[in-house]
């Protein structure tokens, strides 16, 4: 089954106070690329994170944005700088003695001054975090690969039609083929007669000699033979389950080859015309198989 590398996929799970989002964006790539933002408080979850996209994702890069809201009351937590507030107060009371001020030092001029009250870190649970990020993850890689499915099928029915139009037009190509020899020696009779302008006779032993020679010479059989097979290893790879992008690229390539060598060894028009048909068909291929994974 194939698979395309663009899609998209979000999820937002809250258990226990805290709240987990995520939104998964997949792109084409060559390799297994993954970008991953997340609090900085959760980075000792990075590995495991990365280790669930791997299995579920084998090629493209993965944008992935995650947002944990912790509203427990032990999210937060503050302390007193107790030195500077202590240095803060001596100041502001000789303040006070110098310039004979009666007013109070209040508590909100203490707490307005920047890093009397500081904010500590917490303990967290972080297998309970865990459980929670584990659980939303899953969630949005299965809707994730669920839209790379549905985008997969839609262009493996794409490469069906145009393969069977390739398979129809190797049909095409065999027939126009098979005459080729006759073709050859009539237009070999042609020449020969036009040059000498009849004066001399044709030797049938060096026509036929000469006419055996363009037959090795142009004959595709093991091409389209080759081609064929391909079609059908083509057929095969995109049913199968595993990753298959990088292999159907290859039998692209395989594809092309074949058909430039066709070209060049078949002296007909229609042969020619036909596999340049065929060539425009499989770089359309080409274009969409960039996107499988």
């Amino acid at each position: 089954m194939m698979k395309s590398m663009t899609a998209y996929a979000g999820s937002e799970n809250t258990k226990n106070q805290l709240t987990v989002s995520i939104e998964i964006c997949s792109y084409n790539s060559r390799y297994l690329d993954i970008c991953l933002r997340m609090p900085h408080e959760y980075l000792c979850l990075e590995n495991k994170i990365k280790s669930m996209i791997s299995d579920n994702v084998s090629r493209g890069r993965i944008e992935i944005n995650l947002q944990i809201t912790d509203n427990s009351k032990n999210a937060y937590g503050f302390d007193i700088d107790e030195p500077k507030a202590m240095s803060y107060i001596n100041v502001l009371s000789k303040l006070k003695n110098k310039f004979n001020i009666n007013s109070d030092i209040s508590l909100d001029l203490l707490v307005n001054t920047g890093g009397v009250i500081k904010p500590v870190k917490t303990g967290k649970d972080i297998d309970i975090c865990w459980d929670s990020i584990k659980t939303c993850f899953s969630t949005a890689l299965d809707d994730l690969n669920d839209m790379r499915k549905k985008e997969g099928d839609f262009i493996s029915k794409d490469f069906t039609h145009r393969l069977d139009f390739i398979e129809k037009s190797i049909g095409q190509i065999k027939k126009d083929s098979g005459n080729l020899l006759s073709h050859y020696q009539e237009r070999l009779k042609e020449r020969i007669t036009a040059i000498t302008k009849g004066m001399i006779d044709i030797d049938p032993a060096r026509i036929a000699q000469e006419t055996a020679f363009f037959a090795d010479r142009s004959d595709i059989s093991e091409e389209i033979l080759r081609v064929e097979s391909h079609t059908k290893e083509f057929r095969t790879i995109m049913g199968a389950e595993e990753s298959s992008g990088k292999k159907l690229n290859f039998l692209l390539q395989e594809f092309s080859r074949e058909f430039n060598t066709m070209g060049a060894k078949a002296g007909n028009s229609n042969v020619s015309h036909t596999i340049v048909t065929v060539k425009s068909e499989l770089e359309k291929i080409r274009e969409q198989v960039q996107n499988i994974e």
